[in-house]
């Protein structure tokens, strides 16, 4: 049975040797095992960060005779993750036999072309850039990984040093130099001037280590990534305090994160001069005590040393000269004073293009920051989802503790901006930007929906999910907001989903949501008013109960979170929707329907006032008018069904037909009916659209609007 041969303290042990005894005899399965455990813990590698590889010997289709393969992480995988699908599985012999045609450091970029010609898998990844980085290594599992401390070793002045010291020769060190063709070269060069070592550090970079089984290579990895973090920590405060010590303390954790919602919107507005960005909040104690310390004047403009940080953080964050406790009650000052930093840093960024770019760079990409920290509250990113943008804080997150440890044991060295520039502008780097695929009609947007753990409310939501949304779910039943949020997390992931109790009768309630919401997505772009009740009586047994229940849902709930989702548009300056669920009952006199009817008109009408006065800040506000949704509904809880069915002198069995048969269409209306309509109003196709309403009823004469 497998053990440590040593307690961990700074890194996480994953390896469960019975799931590891099933995989045993198949050394790929045993590679995707070993990936997702390194990948589990973020102090060994970051999300996407470093590739992990093995060497097995199958038999060629074509000659049947046994043949060494590789199977490496491809490219844009993530080995916390990967599966089978995400490995690219190459014959070593011809990979090896391209360094017969390499022709020097100046044509790197052809050989990537070239390991397709080295595919023995055809179902293969595209492999990766660091392919030839495992493939000139002989040993049969390889590990290269991003971690925090070996990087703060890797990225410190006196790196190459305390690396010989720190393992007594047993650990090569590799200058940095870009990842590539002959960088694999320099680490086979490497091992045979050292022979019997048991990894290399890429300077600047990162750290490879090996072993001829899964499980010896994982326990390798784990051990140097051990004595990095042991080392590391055993000099924290021993030169001079962390960072510098503190310089402002910091707002209580409630502060902060109050502080924090009401700026978002106004950042995210700002970080969307050119395209609609997603935010991401996070005042965790590492990120407190770099953004308060005294040396975040000197460290932050250096930017970051691993590429895999610097390629997702950008070239250096914005930081907001700004009080934590700053009143933050004008927005509209508060964004013209920030946008003056906004634009200093765009016009930084397209200097730093101009002196550094060649003539077949790609044309400058956006100019905005992706991280922005606010001293006393915390770190901001901003960036196309809600994953990226979790990531990029992530990755900053991993760049201070590599400065942290690189100040501790030395003096923190970044990359040179001419290798930044060649990193981030890099052409292989702008052909996987290329072969993205394209962003669904929703990307960047965030959705509020009233509502939404059940029926219209929640089809909608998931109708926006699913075209590319970040959904907040809302309502006043939370143990089936529970539900819901748990069930759409397991659908589309916990990054594009939230859930918030709301009570559209209560403004604090409503404030609680909305401050949820910016410190999750950054702000909102559209509004769903959808909470609703229902109340079916004949005009002389409705009481005033029942009149001031109505209005206050249906109407003042409409109302209020209509204005407070208006605030943060108009502070984004970004436009948005607002669609109200009304009810075909709005323009039909039905009968037992008094109350209802008459708040539903009101809700239709005041769409109508909405949206000819919030156009001119591009806000558009549409009307979807349901009728006889029965699916997944509420509605007919309460009697509501009771009492429709007695009113039009029917069996409650009888009434879904009953309304089918009342249509034109002589179809039944679905929550997924209500949700396409929903979602094509907001979906672009419709931008020039305000003021309107869709009836969505299966065609109800009596509903038509003319």
């Amino acid at each position: 049975m497998n053990t440590p041969i040593m307690s961990f303290k700074h890194v996480s042990y994953l390896w469960d040797e019975k799931k590891a005894s099933q995989l045993e005899g198949n050394e790929v399965d045993l590679l995707i095992y070993r990936s997702n455990c390194l990948g589990a813990d973020l102090r060994i590698t970051n999300y996407g960060g470093g590739n992990t590889s093995c060497k097995t010997t199958e038999l060629d289709p074509l000659t049947k005779e046994p043949v060494e393969v590789m199977w490496i992480k491809g490219s844009g995988g993530d080995i916390g993750t990967m599966t089978r699908a995400g490995l690219a599985g190459l014959y070593v012999d011809k990979l090896r036999s391209l360094e017969g045609i390499y022709r020097g450091i100046e044509f790197e970029d052809e050989m990537v072309e070239l390991f397709n010609h080295c595919i023995y898998d055809l179902a293969s990844k595209a492999p990766s850039i660091d392919t030839p980085l495992h493939g000139f290594l002989p040993f049969k599992h390889i590990d290269h990984l991003h971690p925090d401390a070996a990087i703060a070793i890797a990225a410190s002045k006196d790196g190459e040093k305390i690396t010989q010291e720190l393992w007594k020769g047993a650990i090569a060190w590799v200058p940095w130099q870009r990842p590539g063709f002959d960088l694999g070269l320099q680490l086979k060069e490497a091992l045979d001037q050292n022979p019997g070592i048991r990894g290399i550090m890429l300077g600047g970079h990162g750290l490879f280590t090996w072993a001829d089984t899964a499980y010896e290579c994982y326990m390798n990895s784990l051990e140097v990534i051990e004595m990095a973090s042991a080392y590391l920590e055993s000099n924290y405060g021993k030169k001079r305090p962390v960072f510098g010590g503190e310089k402002i303390s910091p707002l209580s954790p409630g502060q902060r994160k109050s502080q924090a919602a009401k700026l978002a919107p106004i950042l995210r507005g700002l970080a969307s001069s050119e395209k609609r960005m997603v935010g991401t909040f996070n005042d965790s104690d590492t990120v407190l005590q770099f953004i308060n310390s005294h040396d975040l004047e000197k460290l932050a403009p250096m930017g970051t040393s691993c590429p895999d940080h610097f390629l997702r953080t950008k070239i250096s964050p914005l930081v907001l000269d700004l009080a934590p406790d700053v009143d933050l009650s004008d927005s509209m000052a508060l964004k013209e004073k920030i946008g003056v930093a906004f634009q200093a840093y765009r016009e930084m960024y397209a200097d730093y293009y101009k002196k550094h770019k060649h003539p077949n760079s790609p044309g400058m990409r956006d100019p905005n920051p992706v991280i922005i920290l606010w001293p006393g509250v915390g770190l901001f990113s901003y960036s196309k989802d809600k994953q990226t943008s979790r990531v990029a804080s992530e990755f900053y997150i991993n760049a201070i503790n590599v400065m942290r440890g690189a100040e501790a044991v030395s003096e923190y060295v970044s990359l040179p901006l001419q290798e930044a520039f060649d990193i981030e502008y890099w052409l292989l780097e702008e052909a996987k930007l290329q072969r993205m695929p394209k962003e669904k009609p929703l990307s960047r947007k965030i959705a509020l929906i009233t509502g939404s753990a059940g029926g219209i409310g929640k089809g909608i939501a998931e109708k926006y999910a699913q075209e590319g949304a970040c959904v907040v779910l809302t309502d006043i039943d939370q143990e089936r907001l529970n539900g819901a949020v748990a069930e759409f997390e397991k659908k589309f992931g916990k990054d594009v989903v939230l859930g918030v109790k709301l009570d559209v009768t209560d403004t604090s309630s409503l404030a609680d949501a909305i401050k949820a919401t910016c410190l999750k997505f950054g702000g909102i772009d559209i509004v769903v008013n959808n909470a609703g009740i229902s109340i079916s009586k004949t005009f002389e047994d409705h009481t005033q109960q029942d009149w001031d229940r109505l209005n206050d849902i249906l109407v003042m709930g409409q109302y209020h979170v209509s204005k407070t989702g208006v605030e943060l548009m108009k502070q984004q300056g970004l436009g948005g929707d607002i669609i109200n669920v009304v009810s075909k009952n709005a323009l039909v006199a039905g009968p037992k329907n008094v109350a209802y009817g008459t708040a539903k008109a009101a809700q239709l009408h005041m769409s109508r006032l909405m949206a000819a006065e919030l156009a001119e800040d591009k806000i558009r506000v549409n009307v979807v008018n349901p009728d006889a949704v029965i699916e997944n509904s509420n509605i007919w809880e309460g009697g509501w069904a009771e009492n429709r069915a007695k009113a039009y002198g029917i069996d409650v069995k009888d009434l879904p037909q009953y309304y089918a048969n009342r249509t034109l269409l002589k179809e039944s209306v679905k929550v997924s009916d209500i949700a396409d309509a929903a979602f094509a109003f907001v979906s672009g196709m419709l931008s020039k659209t305000t003021g309107n309403m869709l009836n969505v009823d299966g065609g109800l004469a009596a509903a038509f609007p003319r």
